[in-house]
């Protein structure tokens, strides 16, 4: 097995099973907790997970807490007791600055370097990248890289895929980071591109596509961004990306089955139109960035429960009321994301709460960049923070995959696939690892590490966690939470760690402030208040 290469010693953990039982009142170490009731184990009794695309944990956090400040950048001040993140300014990785293995060193984008070009981020092409844990071909591998833009192809610089930004672009995250918890030790549960990263989220299995093979799908395992079978902007791209549907659970199951409100949320998800014959089409509606790309709010294949017939919405039917936002009805839990803020001023906030920014400020290389995603961010947090019930919120964001970028820090791989036509981590031998008699193959993971943030008023305060997790970890806690058993079927859950390390529900600790930041610079903003 490949080992991970973080050394950090990894924080002692409380398990939900000690919480339960400290509810409970079973627990013998003293009453630290107070008394909540049912039905979250915790005092999270609304969690809101923000997925966003395409960055690697060095692309946003390689130098953190260390920025470059000067005239072309917000001023970042670090707190003098942050504590050491595992990324390129400790003295154990500043040589790969420097003196890199890749054929380029990484070097610092500035905030007027943000209409960058996307990179190859596939299945096969990412763990080439990672070569057998040498990370030395990420310059080589992140060919072809490509533009959306006709006149831009071709113009796109291979060593770009060393680029990392520091806290005078993504000024707000790591503000954030810097009075809230986040994870340096985070990642992707598989390598590859969105769709797996989605599936995970919701159901830590990427196996279980019909038809089982096509653009995308090996051997019924999602490797690919295939388009949902049920909605009607499928299929998004040109040529056609193939249509799939997913069999199996996901957590939108687990949670129906215990009546907990819960809602994916998202930007652009607007109602299907029909013609005289019958015929649905989908609608779709348009943004700019501030870089110029002008792109659909809504794609179907970052919405993943449209790939199950359980949880899918095909037509986009709206909500029959605001009062059934986060129940079943003909919206069947997938909404535009309109619907979360209507939900939020009749006091209809759910439980859990997916968003999907609209893709112009979704960190998506091309069709975003780090400003338009700041302002997405920070107006969700500063609003969210506004609301009586944030004494019983947690945020968590974070991203679908890596888009590529380089990141230094080889993970461990759990689940290990030897297809020869798709897995290439070690050399050009078809191998990811060798899987186990009976397990799924094209799952290689995890993939690669990931930024993870979680802003609450029971988050640790400027606190790293080095807990190894991964994006099946989001699942596990919403799981743990509301007591919803496991999904089952080699899911990633059963494996996955425990984000509790990042939060502190002791009854005697001082909560984590409110934190308000301007959108446009990330800097700190006392006066904001719900729009």
């Amino acid at each position: 097995m490949l080992m991970n290469q973080h050394n950090s010693t990894l924080t002692m953990e409380l398990t939900f099973a000690m919480i339960s039982s400290i509810l409970l009142g079973s627990y013998s170490a003293g009453n630290v907790f107070a008394t909540y009731s049912a039905p979250s184990l915790t005092p999270i009794k609304h969690l809101v997970i923000i997925f966003q695309e395409n960055v690697s944990f060095d692309h946003y956090f390689a130098t953190y807490p260390h920025a470059l400040n000067g005239a072309n950048g917000s001023k970042f001040i670090a707190n003098a007791h942050t504590p050491s993140v595992n990324g390129l300014s400790t003295l154990a990785s500043a040589a790969l600055l420097t003196d890199n293995p890749n054929s380029a060193n990484p070097y610092r984008l500035d905030p007027s370097q943000q209409r960058i070009c996307d990179l190859t981020h596939s299945y096969s092409g990412e763990q080439k990248e990672y070569n057998a844990g040498l990370m030395n071909k990420f310059v080589q591998f992140s060919d072809p890289i490509f533009s959306f833009n006709p006149k831009e192809v071709g113009k796109c610089n291979p060593n770009q895929v060393m680029g990392y930004y520091d806290g005078n672009t993504v000024t707000a995250l790591w503000n954030y980071a810097q009075r809230f918890a986040m994870s340096d030790n985070f990642y992707g549960s598989i390598f590859g591109p969105s769709v797996p990263g989605h599936l995970n989220l919701i159901s830590g299995q990427t196996h279980g596509a019909v038809p089982s093979n096509l653009k995308g799908v090996v051997n019924g395992t999602v490797t690919g961004n295939p388009d949902p079978v049920r909605d009607d902007c499928s299929p998004s791209f040109l040529p056609p990306s193939g249509i799939i549907s997913m069999v199996g659970k996901n957590i939108g199951n687990l949670l129906n089955s215990k009546n907990i409100t819960w809602g994916w949320f998202s930007a652009g998800f607007k109602p299907s139109t029909k013609t005289p014959e019958g015929k649905w089409i989908c609608t779709f509606t348009n943004h700019t960035s501030l870089g110029g790309s002008n792109t659909h709010d809504y794609y179907p294949d970052v919405d993943p429960f449209q790939y199950y017939n359980s949880t899918a919405n095909p037509h986009h039917l709206p909500t029959t009321s605001n009062s059934m936002i986060g129940h079943t009805d003909q919206a069947n839990h997938q909404y535009d994301i309109s619907n979360f803020w209507n939900a939020v001023t009749t006091g209809n906030l759910p439980a859990v709460s997916f968003i999907k920014a609209a893709t112009y400020q979704d960190a998506h290389p091309i069709d975003s960049d780090p400003i338009d995603e700041q302002n997405f961010l920070v107006d969700m947090i500063n609003r969210l923070q506004n609301l009586p019930e944030w004494n019983s919120t947690a945020v968590i964001i974070t991203y679908d995959d890596s888009g590529g970028w380089y990141d230094h820090v080889m993970p461990t791989i759990v689940s290990q696939s030897n297809d020869p036509a798709n897995d290439a981590l070690i050399g050009n031998v078809g191998l990811c690892g060798h899987a186990s008699k009976g397990t799924y193959q094209d799952r290689c993971g995890y993939g690669p590490r990931l930024p993870l943030l979680i802003i609450s008023p029971y988050s640790k305060v400027n606190f790293v966690d080095h807990t190894v997790t991964d994006q099946a970890s989001i699942l596990r806690f919403i799981e743990d939470n509301w007591g919803l058993g496991r999904i089952g079927t080699q899911s990633f859950d059963a494996k996955a760690g425990s984000l509790v390390n990042m939060f502190d529900f002791a009854i005697t600790s001082h909560h984590a402030n409110k934190l308000f930041l301007g959108p446009s610079t990330g800097l700190h903003n006392s006066t904001s208040v719900i729009k």
